[in-house]
C-alpha cells in the first residue's frame, strides 16, 4: 500500500477507515508546565494537528491548555494518549482513562494505546494482563469515548497472545523506529496484520542527528539530518512522531514534503548500525 504524502494534514488510514495525520508532534521527554504549552502551541500553530501524549509522561494537562488556549475546533485535531504499567488491567484502565480525559479536558480522544507490554519475566499472568487492559480500551471504544484502539512496543508474541482473546484488533503499534534502530521483522508483521505502525524517537533521542552518513546524505538533499530521518520513515510507511520544544526545530520538522529519498539511499539508511536511540528490549523492561 503506497502513500503519497504532502502536507502534514495528510493520513494513513487505520483498518478501521479512521484517518490518521501522517506526522505526529511527539511530546515524549517534554516538561510539564510552560515549555509543554508552548511548544505544543508552537506546532499547532505551524499545522500539525496530530499530538501524541502519554500518562507518564505527565504533561498531559499542558497539551490540553494548549488546544483550549488556541480554540482549534476539536475535530481538525488528531490527539493520541497512553495507559501506564501500573494501570494494567480492565477496571484501572477504565480509571486511567477518565482521569487523562480530565487532564486532556477533552469529551473523546482520537487513539488510545497500551504503552508497554506486561511481560513473562515480571508476570506469570502476562497474556492475561494484556487482555484485561485491552478490553477496557474495546469498551471504551465500543462506547465511543475513542476513535481508535492500539498499542505500543510490543513485539509479534505479544500481538499474537492479545489477538487470541481480543474481539477489536489493534489499530497502531508504536515503537522506536529510527536509523540504527529499523526492527523490519516487526514492520513486517504488523503491516501483514492491517497494523500501522508509528515511529517514537524518530530522531534516535536526538543522538543519531550525528551520524556521518546521515550528515552527508542530508547535504545532498539541502536538509537537515532530522528532516531525512522524518522522510525515511514515511516512505517505510511509518508515521514519525518528531519531539522538539525548539520552535525552529518544530518548524524545521514539518518540512519534509518538497522531497524524496531515492530508494538507493534509502537502502543505506536501512544499513547504518545502532548511533543512538533508547534501543529498549520490550521483554527485558523492570518498569
Amino acid at each position: 500500500m503506497k502513500h503519497r504524502f504532502n502536507k502534514l494534514s495528510d493520513t494513513f488510514t487505520l483498518v478501521n477507515g479512521v484517518e490518521i495525520p501522517c506526522v505526529g508532534f511527539g511530546t515524549w521527554q517534554t516538561p510539564n508546565g510552560e515549555v509543554a504549552v508552548e511548544s505544543v502551541k508552537v506546532a499547532l500553530k505551524e499545522g500539525y494537528i496530530h499530538i501524541d501524549t502519554a500518562a507518564c509522561y505527565q504533561n498531559e494537562g499542558s497539551v490540553g491548555k494548549a488546544i483550549k488556549e488556541l480554540g482549534i475546533p476539536r475535530e481538525q485535531l488528531f490527539v493520541t494518549s497512553k495507559v501506564w504499567n501500573t494501570e494494567r488491567g480492565y477496571e484501572k484502565t477504565l480509571a486511567a482513562f477518565e482521569e487523562t480525559m480530565s487532564k486532556l479536558e477533552l469529551d473523546y480522544l482520537d487513539l488510545y494505546l497500551i504503552h508497554w507490554p506486561a511481560i513473562e519475566k515480571q508476570f506469570p499472568n502476562w497474556k492475561e494482563l494484556n487482555a484485561e487492559t485491552w478490553r477496557a480500551l474495546e469498551k471504551l471504544y465500543h462506547d465511543g469515548r475513542i476513535k481508535a484502539i492500539g498499542v505500543s512496543n510490543f513485539l509479534p508474541h505479544h500481538l499474537e497472545a492479545l489477538l487470541e482473546t481480543a474481539t477489536v484488533k489493534p489499530m497502531v503499534n508504536q515503537v522506536e523506529f529510527h536509523p540504527g534502530f529499523t526492527r523490519f521483522d516487526l514492520i513486517e508483521y504488523c503491516e501483514a496484520h492491517n497494523i500501522l505502525v508509528e515511529a517514537w524517537s524518530p530522531l534516535g533521542t536526538g543522538n543519531v542527528l550525528n551520524n556521518e552518513v546521515l550528515i552527508d546524505l542530508a547535504k545532498k538533499y539541502s536538509k537537515t539530518v532530522a528532516q531525512v530521518c522524518i522522510r525515511w520513515c514515511l516512505q517505510h510507511h511509518v508515521l514519525p512522531l518528531p519531539k522538539s520544544v525548539t520552535e525552529s526545530r518544530i518548524i524545521e520538522n514539518a518540512k519534509v514534503f518538497d522531497f524524496e529519498l531515492t530508494v538507493e539511499d534509502i537502502k543505506v539508511i536501512d544499513e547504518i548500525q545502532f548511533c543512538g536511540g533508547a534501543g529498549i528490549n520490550p521483554d527485558e523492561v523492570n518498569f
